[in-house]
């Protein structure tokens, strides 16, 4: 099993971050507490969403290096709070972290910059850099996403409009994104970002079509491969540049977060390239309300190398030249709810993994990293946008898309 509590931690001098922070010595604590009230969050108070401070190093973590810091201390126990995803969603909902920026000091304010300028001069997501994420997240141990996800393996949002469960969730945004395709008997489906087969499976099992998965994760296409055994499923490890063929209809889901706006065009493109004149695309990805968005730090780091959420103005810039916009459906809470059934079947896993090699400090990761993400939703600052395309002057009917 490769786990990421195997790798190479940062070292205590790079978990503290800038050294030119700490002359703000004593205001430091008295500044951190000012922010957190403000988002209703006190500092060692005793409501289920205030935080507890177990080590005074967190003060300075956390001014030196912003999320980033407010992340590593967490892992390495110098804090906690109960209800974590309700202590993000005050601080995410209150805009904390540009407000930290604009109080720290200069140090903190030139790692933003520097985050802005490397997202927008550098291509984070090239083909060379295309199977880091892979290596890094979705390799980590299907024994960990096994625990964690349904029996469809299904790792996006859920679709809860009438779901009781997590299954019947993931079963009726599968179900959704198959009657917005409209498939016919006998077409050909291309899944960009195919997971661990289980779109794949359930329209190879339902629809009587073929499927083509591409996924850059090793672990994950072993395991699709044995789930779609027997199915006209042909799983690929394979980057979508590379891809070649015609299909009748797409499907692109929770992919788009990994191909940063250096490569819209070129992923646009290629799904244009790749669809019959009068197929169908449905895009399902995350998005963000933020003006500039960059990749949070901690984020960066420990969970989604090079990620980059789109807002609206990229993807309408994007789609512009190259797409019809058929629909475009926005149900972001249901990945709050999605994200907190997440991490209670982790919780109830939890000894079965720790005996399989995880280690406490990634429990904490894997904690933080589930219940931040539940708090960017509850926020509203993060969105869940599914928007189905189709060629200009492609189709003649009217699309009525379902919900």
């Amino acid at each position: 099993m490769s786990t990421l509590s195997n790798q190479t931690w940062p070292s205590p001098r790079e978990r503290s971050g800038f050294d030119s922070l700490r002359g703000l010595g004593r205001e430091g604590p008295h500044l951190l507490k000012v922010l957190a009230a403000q988002a209703d969050v006190e500092l060692d108070g005793h409501r289920p969403w205030d935080i507890r401070v177990h080590d005074p190093a967190f003060y300075d973590r956390v001014l030196s290096a912003g999320s980033l810091g407010l992340g590593e201390s967490y892992m390495d126990q110098q804090w906690d709070a109960p209800a974590l995803d309700e202590t993000f969603t005050r601080l995410l909902g209150h805009g904390i972290e540009e407000r930290l920026h604009g109080a720290a000091g200069l140090g903190l304010r030139w790692r933003l910059v520097l985050l802005v300028l490397r997202a927008r001069l550098l291509n984070l997501q090239s083909q060379k850099r295309a199977f880091q994420v892979g290596e890094q997240h979705y390799d980590v141990g299907n024994d960990l996403y096994e625990a964690m996800l349904d029996p469809t393996m299904s790792y996006s949002c859920g679709y809860w409009a009438e779901a009781e469960d997590l299954e019947s969730a993931q079963r009726a945004k599968l179900d959704l994104i198959c009657r917005k395709l409209e498939f016919e008997p006998g077409e050909r489906v291309l899944d960009i970002g195919c997971g661990w087969g289980g779109l794949a499976e359930h329209i190879a099992r339902h629809y009587d079509v073929q499927v083509v998965g591409l996924t850059v994760s090793r672990e994950q296409a072993q395991l699709a491969r044995q789930r779609c055994a027997g199915l006209p499923v042909d799983i690929r490890l394979q980057d979508y540049r590379e891809l070649d063929g015609r299909f009748d209809k797409i499907a692109s889901v929770g992919m788009f977060e990994h191909v940063g706006r250096k490569n819209d065009a070129a992923f646009f493109d290629t799904a244009a390239r790749l669809l019959k004149e009068d197929g169908l695309f449905l895009l399902h990805t995350i998005g963000t309300s933020a003006a500039s968005p960059v990749n949070d730090p901690w984020i960066d780091r420990y969970i989604f190398p090079n990620g980059e959420l789109p807002n609206a103005e990229r993807l309408a810039q994007a789609l512009r030249p190259r797409f019809v916009l058929e629909d475009w459906h926005a149900f972001g809470p249901d990945y709050d709810r999605t994200l907190m059934a997440w991490w209670a079947n982790v919780e109830q896993a939890w000894p079965a993994l720790a005996n399989a090699g995880y280690d406490e400090r990634f429990r904490r990761m894997w904690k933080y990293y589930l219940h931040c993400s539940a708090g960017f939703f509850r926020s509203r600052r993060g969105h869940l946008w599914q928007l189905v395309l189709s060629h200009a002057g492609g189709r003649s009917d009217t699309y009525r898309a379902p919900r």
